[in-house]
């Protein structure tokens, strides 16, 4: 399957190229960047009246000259045709740079505090939308209180995920000013001990653009610390560190350095959509690398892995609180799993349903709908746990165990399967004395589906992570699975200049 981004390179930054990444590993071409022109600042009559010391104005500028550094296009607020003005001698010129400089502060501060995408842009998934946000009251009161740097400094997310994705950003854009990286070639998989492959130094090379631990060297031989090396890169990628240059680590290391930006930029952006203040407890599932984890007063205290929505059957980003698990859960399929794959496996081998304990339920409307009874059968395991939402997805145990050793989990039809779903259920569950873990173990024991409210209901959010920093301060990047990322950056390309 054929990946194709195209993206502007004066977009995000400049930093994007038109790239058709083939994600069997094949070479990468970068075809000749294209520049958009450059379009001038419109003269916008600010929302609000306000008059600015030179000290503050000066601020401003200085604030908006680095506005690229949280992801943003550098002529999208750069003050370089405001400056003049601001110094005129004329009195009505002085004024016309003092509008059109609160103009590109508040557009500024909508951009990097709840992100450039309106919403009427946002993908039905895209459940996670940020606050509306007006920032006139605040920059008019930051003004008169003579307290425009804090308000400045509390406009971007307050979050050390998005603060490591700034750092990586400006190493990443580096790296780009630097050439990149050159494509390695296939061939045979590369592996310890392997000599004379003239790959091995151009891997060394490639290794070392990203990892500065790696120390170059002409000796063309797959020696112990560039297979450690290898193995560091994989696990930076999500995949197997079995130390050898196969395929996927190919494709992977294939990817370009326009790209890996990308990817950044829209991580940054969607980190504008959370809250600006998350609950201390809480859960969070990012979709992208298949990870659930229980966050206790800001840190996580338990972690597992997960299987999410295959593309196609996207799971969704969203916030919402678990209110309740049900213990021993019927299956209610969904009408379009019953038609695509139920019946036809019915059609093919009768008895199918009822070997697998479905039963079907007539509904008011003369039709009918499909139930698997809860059991050693059951799709949804031992435990559910239910949230509400518009797309009807919900985290849940499992009978089939196998997907959760592969380092790809993306195979549900949307909702989040869990590796070790009972010992969060007790955890959930604690704060109630009448579920303690042996009334947990019993009650699922004796079969019986039962739902238990929590007396302490949980925030659970469903990110799409695939730029994060790692605390060792190396950028971890994952495959685009859904494609969210060049959509998202498209999409900011069109509102982008529909607003220009």
């Amino acid at each position: 399957m054929t990946n194709t981004w195209t993206k502007r390179s004066a977009l995000l930054g400049g930093a994007l190229s038109f790239l058709t990444v083939a994600a069997t590993g094949a070479q990468l071409q970068n075809p000749p960047l294209v520049r958009a022109p450059q379009q001038p600042i419109p003269v916008i009559p600010p929302p609000i009246s306000v008059v600015l010391r030179p000290d503050q104005a000066d601020l401003l500028v200085r604030v908006l000259s680095q506005a690229f550094t949280h992801g943003f296009e550098p002529e999208a607020f750069a003050p370089d045709a405001v400056a003049p003005l601001l110094n005129a001698r004329d009195g009505a010129a002085r004024q016309a740079g003092q509008a059109q400089l609160v103009a590109l502060t508040l557009r500024y501060a909508r951009a990097v505090h709840s992100g450039r995408l309106p919403p009427e842009a946002f993908l039905e998934d895209w459940g996670l939308r940020p606050a509306p946000y007006d920032p006139g009251p605040d920059f008019v009161q930051a003004v008169n209180q003579d307290r425009l740097r804090p308000w400045l400094d509390s406009l971007p997310p307050p979050y050390t995920g998005y603060q490591t994705l700034r750092k990586g950003l400006a190493t990443y854009r580096d790296i780009a000013a630097r050439g990149g990286w050159l494509p390695l070639e296939g061939g045979p998989p590369l592996k310890l001990g392997t000599k004379g492959d003239p790959r091995i130094a151009a891997l060394e090379a490639r290794l070392a653009v990203e990892d500065p631990t790696v120390a170059v060297d002409a000796a063309p031989v797959f020696d112990e610390a560039l297979q450690q090396a290898l193995m560091r890169a994989q696990k930076r990628f999500g995949l197997n560190p079995d130390g050898g240059l196969g395929p996927q680590t190919l494709a992977a290391l294939n990817v370009p350095v326009d790209l890996r930006i990308g990817q950044i930029l829209a991580n940054m952006e969607r980190w504008r959509w959370l809250p600006q203040q998350l609950p201390s407890d809480r859960i969070q599932v990012n979709i992208a690398a298949a990870v659930m984890s229980v966050f206790h007063d800001d840190a996580p205290n338990l972690t597992m892995r997960a299987v999410t929505g295959r593309p196609g059957d996207e799971t969704p980003m969203l916030a919402s609180t678990i209110h309740s698990i049900v213990l021993n859960p019927p299956w209610n399929v969904p009408s379009s799993i019953a038609a695509k794959e139920l019946w036809p496996k019915e059609r093919a081998s009768p008895g199918y349903l009822a070997r697998n304990d479905f039963i079907v339920i007539p509904t008011g409307d003369g039709g009918s709908r499909l139930q698997q009874k809860a059991g050693p059968k059951a799709a949804l395991g031992l435990v559910k746990f239910d949230f509400n939402n518009p797309y009807g997805v919900y985290l849940h145990d499992t009978p089939s165990r196998s997907k959760f050793a592969s380092f790809s989990r993306l195979a549900s039809h949307g909702c989040v399967r869990l590796e070790k779903p009972i010992p969060l259920a007790k955890q959930l569950l604690a704060a109630d004395p009448a579920w303690s873990p042996e009334v947990v173990d019993a009650t699922i024991a004796a079969g019986k589906t039962v739902r238990a409210p929590l007396a302490q209901p949980i925030a659970v959010f469903l990110l799409y992570w695939t730029a994060y920093v790692t605390p060792d301060g190396q950028v971890n990047f994952r495959d685009d699975p859904y494609g969210w990322d060049r959509e998202l950056v498209l999409r900011i390309a069109a509102a982008t200049s529909s607003a220009a």
